[in-house]
């Protein structure tokens, strides 16, 4: 227990006699006994029975094994043709394609305490056979069985009791070591944890991953000194377990560590096994040190098993197969090197899977240990959710398992409710901007900027000919301009994307909670850059209405906001490269410019066009600002010879154009004078084609639009970031 306490860890180092009593390390549940008695009897201790007899017959203790057998994923590729052999893990199919045996009849298990370690070289299926045991495949793609304790897990229950830590480290680069793992905390622990339960925990997990210099130090990211690459490894992996997981799995944790980081790494991972977990890992190349730390090993080739078991049994098996080890070689190192050079022989490495084969019914490795289990279960009756109750009754969280009171014997799917969950994100998404303010600032800017320059373009528009071609060419810009500032919007979520599908993947969160959050956040921002760009222009080209006009002007220009800023959301749920989402985001604006009656009124649009024009986003508030401004004009745009202003004859003199309004006239048998009004605000907004609907109807139908394309994003969200493989 020695060893313990020197590992930055230091509660275990006061409460030695008592572990040792225990027989094991403690989980970080017990340690918070250490701090301020966070084991309260409402959340750590859940009864999950149905019709299992109770554990009070049981054993204290009973370890978790995860089993997996004949484990086999494939996928179609596309072949070129020609050649009769093909590689190991392609196969020819009746049909005539191939398909890439990703995996192949792989068996092993893992067990509570230890960490086991998939091997082998890049295309081997080391991520894939990790994604297989973490339910990261798609149903019905994947052949075999996965087993915790002799039972099948269920996928729900899988995403509760484990976690799984990507290969990239995606975190939020202005948020603190701290504030990280706290938010986590807050996402994954459940509400009747109090705060201060909470932080403690964070703190004991802090220390437990070697982070208490680094605490409060930001995470960084290329523009931001931050902490180590082995630090941010680090936070990577605390944030996933937060909850204590019982299944913890890494995609090649070490990947782009120095040798003293990727051993720290590691070392915080046996602490993490040791203290009732199960760790499965996938490593490239590990050094002497860091397989010392290891428990089992799985080689793999081309999808095949060619190694199964601890480290120790690996020179005998390699020595039974004809290749003793020399004594100054690493074995891990050695073993890689020999898997290689088969690959690259004609036979490939067959020869030893079919020797792995044979060592494993020689030393009966699985089989024996799977009957030892199995008694052991019947024996005591024991079903998983018991096995799991127990895990949870000697301190681990598993996100707080609360019972979903709908159905009984369950684990809930999430540790809090909706409303608690908009709120976390919420305030770390306030606390990402305030610390970037500088990404609203230059979005205001713009839209100062811009509507500066229409101010001083526009100023004060006459009731002419000419002013009513100016309002319409202000209020199409005006417009679009609105919805062009909104693209701003697409890498917000695409920088968030990877983020969210990693804490959503295990239901840290509700995807409806992060839609409603950020739909909600967005308002404030969107209000703020209504008033100043209504605020500038508004008064300076002279619109008409007076306040209750301008009211409505803002109302128009938010709602414009509203549902570009939602359009462009959903489409960078949709889209998944920013360079590509400007594109489509720029061209489909486009197309509802031309198509918002700007260019081409209605009544003159062909018939198998029209249905566009009811889909443009910018006809609505540019319609409905035409008659904010139009109908509430009670004098008159076109006066007797105005009306020949836009025509060859505006060069006419004065007096030949009265006497032709005269001739006009009598032809007509109506006097017409020089001051006779020709065209009403009226006539403008029927020239238009703006008819059929009326301005708050407008108003209404630019802020559906947005809802609906929030829910859009919702559901772009839902079926397209599930994060598995097909």
């Amino acid at each position: 227990m020695a060893s313990i306490g020197g590992d930055n860890f230091p509660y275990f180092t006061n409460n030695e006699l008592e572990l040792r009593e225990i027989g094991r390390r403690p989980t970080l549940g017990e340690l918070l006994k250490r701090v301020e008695d966070a084991q309260s009897p409402d959340h750590s201790v859940v009864d999950v029975s149905y019709g299992c007899r109770y554990l009070a017959e049981a054993p204290l203790l009973y370890p978790f094994k995860l089993s997996f057998r004949n484990l086999s994923y494939s996928v179609k590729v596309r072949g070129r043709g020609g050649g009769s052999s093909l590689p190991e893990n392609l196969a020819a199919e009746e049909s005539g394609g191939r398909v890439k045996l990703l995996l192949n009849d792989i068996s092993g298990e893992a067990r509570e305490g230890e960490i086991m370690a998939v091997l082998g070289a890049s295309g081997s299926g080391k991520s894939t056979l990790i994604d297989a045991l973490a339910d990261r495949i798609a149903k019905g793609k994947l052949k075999g069985k996965v087993t915790l304790n002799n039972e099948v897990l269920e996928s729900g229950l899988l995403k509760v009791i484990s976690a799984y830590v990507m290969q990239d480290d995606l975190l939020f680069p202005m948020l603190t070591v701290e504030e990280t793992l706290m938010f986590s905390a807050e996402f994954r622990l459940p509400r009747s944890l109090s705060k201060s339960k909470k932080k403690a925990r964070v703190q004991a997990l802090i220390n437990q991953l070697g982070l208490t210099t680094a605490a409060n130090t930001v995470i960084g990211d290329e523009g931001h000194r931050g902490v180590s690459g082995g630090e941010r490894r680090r936070v990577s992996i605390g944030i996933d377990i937060i909850h204590d997981p019982i299944l913890l799995f890494l995609d090649e944790p070490t990947s782009g560590l120095d040798s003293t980081s990727a051993f720290m790494v590691v070392k915080v991972l046996q602490r993490i096994a040791q203290s009732g977990s199960i760790v499965i890992m996938s490593i490239h190349q590990p050094s002497y040190r860091i397989l010392s730390l290891l428990d089992r090993l799985i080689f793999l080739s081309h999808g095949q098993t060619v190694y199964s078991g601890s480290p120790t049994d690996l020179p005998n098996f390699l020595a039974e197969f004809g290749h003793p080890i020399p004594g100054n070689e690493n074995r891990t190192e050695f073993a890689l090197d020999l898997v290689r050079d088969l690959e690259e022989t004609v036979g490939g490495t067959k020869s030893m899977v079919e020797h792995n084969k044979s060592w494993q019914r020689k030393n009966n490795v699985h089989l024996e240990d799977y009957e030892i289990h199995r008694d052991f279960s019947r024996r005591f009756h024991l079903c998983l959710k018991d096995a799991i109750s127990a895990s949870i009754s000697r301190g681990k969280l598993v996100s707080g398992a609360p019972i979903d009171s709908s159905r009984s014997s369950s684990f809930s799917k999430f540790s809090n409710p909706l409303w608690v969950e908009i709120l976390v994100i919420a305030k770390r998404s306030i606390m990402n901007s305030r610390r970037m303010p500088e990404l609203f600032g230059i979005r205001l800017g713009a839209v100062l900027i811009t509507g500066i320059i229409l101010a001083t373009m526009f100023w004060h528009l006459d009731n002419s000919p000419k002013g009513i071609q100016e309002r319409l060419g202000f209020f199409a810009f005006a417009m679009s301009t609105t919805f062009y500032t909104c693209a701003e919007a697409i890498p917000v979520f695409l920088q968030e994307r990877y983020i969210f599908m990693r804490e959503t993947a295990y239901n840290a969160y509700r995807r409806s909670s992060y839609v409603l959050a950020h739909s909600l956040l967005s308002i404030p921002s969107l209000i703020i850059l209504s008033i100043t760009f209504a605020g500038t222009t508004y008064f300076a080209v002279n619109l008409a209405g007076g306040f209750s006009g301008f009211v409505f002007f803002f109302f128009a220009i938010l709602s414009a906001f509203w549902a570009g800023s939602s359009f462009v959301t959903f489409l960078s749920g949709v889209v998944s490269h920013v360079m590509l989402g400007y594109t489509v985001v720029v061209a489909i604006l486009a197309y509802f410019l031309l198509f918002s009656g700007f260019f081409l009124s209605r009544d003159r649009m062909p018939p198998y066009w029209i249905w566009f024009h009811y889909m443009s986003l910018v006809k609505y508030p540019y319609e409905a600002v035409l008659q904010n401004e139009f109908e509430a004009k009670s004098g008159c745009f076109i006066r007797g010879v105005q009306m020949f202003d836009n025509t060859p004859l505006a060069v006419v003199p004065s007096a030949m154009k009265v006497e032709l309004l005269k001739s006009m006239g009598k032809t007509l048998g109506l006097n017409i004078t020089g001051s006779t009004c020709v065209t009403t605000g009226s006539d403008v907004l029927r020239q238009q084609g703006i008819t059929d609907l009326s301005k708050w109807n407008c108003i209404w139908i630019s802020v559906a639009w947005g809802f609906l394309f929030r829910i859009l994003f919702y559901f772009a969200l839902l079926f397209g970031s599930k994060n598995k493989r097909k």
